[in-house]
């Protein structure tokens, strides 16, 4: 996650001339890891009879004929991400059985309504809309069953009797778990409910369904923390941290941060904000004393060591761990340009379309590794049928004694990025944007267009933080000064409060992405690029599209990406 943040000048003081050409994977790997990388599979030889049953095991047909009467539950469905899935599942195999989707809702009415509102109701349903026309309706009537509950509590927090009559349990074939909260500094408890127990609850709700075939886990390739190198896809081992001499205890934090909850709720005088802000502060200062830089991905990485613990070795159910990176813009199907929320590299987008951010922290040079929400989707489904077990395979009804003990089957990880296969510079983006803004210019509040100007950057925190001293602190200071000695006459305390803010936001933006923007670390896709010549070996991807190389980043950012955030988050 990365994002190029407030500053105005690089280190030599000039305006920064990006290069033109992509970076090589030399310039942030070892020189010892080069030459493992250097074929197509990264270093790792796939012989022609695996490549051969790989092939006859995946493609696109069989993907979309997997799901063919499938019953599939779907958590985080609200979400960008769930949503691409929903519909694609629904535009490609419109046979499928039952999409079960269970939203925070008071009840089945209310359900109902949310996931009308705020999944089958979005734009990137059109498609779908047109192709069923009238039908539409009764379509998604027959096909999604809304589910009233909570992903924080037992069971998805769905009625036990609404599950009994529904007979989900029985019938479920296909978990995918996209439920997450994804702030970096949300509340310790908050995040340890939705991040880790809620992937307990969905371990627990898995091991009583006879019929599923496969759980995948929706994680993020940034539970690396602020790893360099090459970083691999292996699943975490229980207790494993990111600084050496710690160990880590699920059990340990949440006792703390349920420990914080009752000192607070004690503390009569304490404001819902205190309340906030020092369980905010547990959780950063936890992360950070294990080695991750924020809350959110501290907690994903508890939620992989959860899921690990609970289902790596629990029978025949295998579990799949997807790790996106920079999830970006729909690139072609079904709404090219199509975004929600903000990513974390649109910070620089809608901050120098808005003109209130005046420099930014970023190498340039460096990579962003970004994937389009569409390519993501696909390689979820991918590797959802690569790992199913087949219908015809006789299954174990998780309600039975448990079988004798044997060695535990860790999760299969992917990582869906792109720095290691086709890299993109920040170049790419900052470039882009100037072109786009030059042909697409803002108005300002008079109706005149507003002039593109350069952007400056700096490409380590510690200039930067040095930079901001000199150039706006100390003046910041000085104009207080001056307010107060007029008592606040000729607009300067207006001045004051407003370059305040905007210092404030910048510094807010620094700490929380900072770590991501300067990231050095290079993604392993080894385990995905099997599943890329399983595809190619069976004549190509087709509708399940999910290798970077196929993109052009400046055509991608220039047409599509930019244009959706402007129309879609910048309204």
């Amino acid at each position: 996650m990365s994002l190029a943040l407030a500053c105005v000048c690089i280190n030599t003081g000039r305006t920064h001339t990006p290069h033109t050409t992509p970076p090589s994977t030399s310039s942030f790997l070892p020189s010892s890891l080069l030459h493992s990388l250097s074929s197509p599979v990264s270093g790792l030889r796939i012989s022609k009879s695996e490549q051969r049953k790989m092939a006859g095991a995946l493609d696109e047909g069989k993907i979309t004929e997997y799901f063919r009467n499938k019953s599939v539950l779907i958590t985080g469905s609200t979400g960008f991400l769930g949503k691409i899935l929903v519909e694609k599942i629904l535009r490609v195999q419109p046979d499928v059985g039952k999409i079960y989707l269970p939203v925070r809702a008071a009840d089945a009415a209310a359900a109902k309504r949310r996931v009308e509102t705020e999944v089958v109701g979005k734009e990137l349903f059109s498609l779908l809309r047109k192709k069923h026309g009238d039908g539409f309706d009764a379509f998604i009537e027959e096909k999604i069953v809304p589910l009233a509950g909570d992903v924080m509590r037992e069971g998805f927090g769905v009625n036990k009797d609404t599950l009994r009559e529904l007979r989900v349990t029985e019938e479920l074939n296909v978990i995918v778990n996209g439920a997450a909260t994804t702030n970096f500094y949300e509340r310790y408890d908050v995040a340890l409910d939705v991040n880790v127990a809620g992937v307990r609850h969905m371990c627990e709700f898995a091991k009583t369904c006879p019929n599923l075939e496969v759980l995948l886990h929706v994680s993020t390739a940034y539970v690396a923390g602020e790893r360099q190198g090459l970083v691999q896809e292996r699943p975490f081992r229980a207790g494993e941290t990111l600084k050496e001499g710690t160990h880590l205890d699920i059990d340990t934090e949440f006792k703390l941060a349920k420990d914080l909850k009752k000192q607070l709720d004690a503390d009569g005088d304490l404001s819902p904000k205190d309340e906030r802000k020092a369980m905010k502060e547990l959780g950063l200062t936890r992360a950070r004393h294990f080695g991750w830089p924020n809350t959110y991905v501290f907690t994903k990485s508890m939620g992989e060591m959860m899921l690990g613990r609970m289902l790596g070795g629990a029978g025949d159910v295998p579990v799949v761990i997807v790790r996106p990176s920079i999830i970006t813009s729909v690139q072609s199907d079904p709404l090219p340009g199509w975004i929600e929320g903000t990513r974390t590299i649109d910070a620089i987008l809608i901050g120098y379309a808005k003109q209130n951010l005046p420099c930014f922290l970023a190498d340039l040079d460096l990579v962003m590794d970004v994937m389009p929400g569409d390519m993501v989707v696909n390689a979820m489904m991918a590797a959802t049928v690569a790992h199913a077990t087949t219908s015809s395979e006789p299954k174990k009804s998780r309600q039975q004694p448990p079988p004798p003990p044997k060695q535990a089957d860790p999760p299969s990880v992917y990582h869906v990025s792109s720095s290691l296969r086709h890299p993109a510079p920040y170049a790419v983006l900052y470039r882009t944007g100037i072109r786009y803004f030059e042909e697409n210019p803002r108005t300002g509040p008079d109706g005149r267009a507003v002039r593109t100007r350069k952007v400056r950057f700096l490409s380590s925190i510690a200039s930067f933080h040095l930079f901001m001293v000199l150039k706006y602190r100390l003046p910041l200071e000085l104009l207080h000064l001056l307010s107060v000695l007029c008592c606040g006459l000729f607009g300067l305390a207006a001045l004051y409060h407003d370059l305040a803010r905007k210092y404030r936001f910048v510094m807010q933006l620094v700490d929380l992405y900072g770590p991501f923007s300067l990231f050095k670390g290079c993604f392993d896709d080894v385990n995905l690029n099997k599943l890329r010549i399983a595809m190619a070996s069976a004549g190509g991807p087709g509708l399940f599209n999910f290798d970077p190389k196929t993109i052009d980043w400046d055509e991608y950012f220039h047409k599509v990406h930019i244009p959706g955030v402007m129309k879609y988050v910048l309204k």
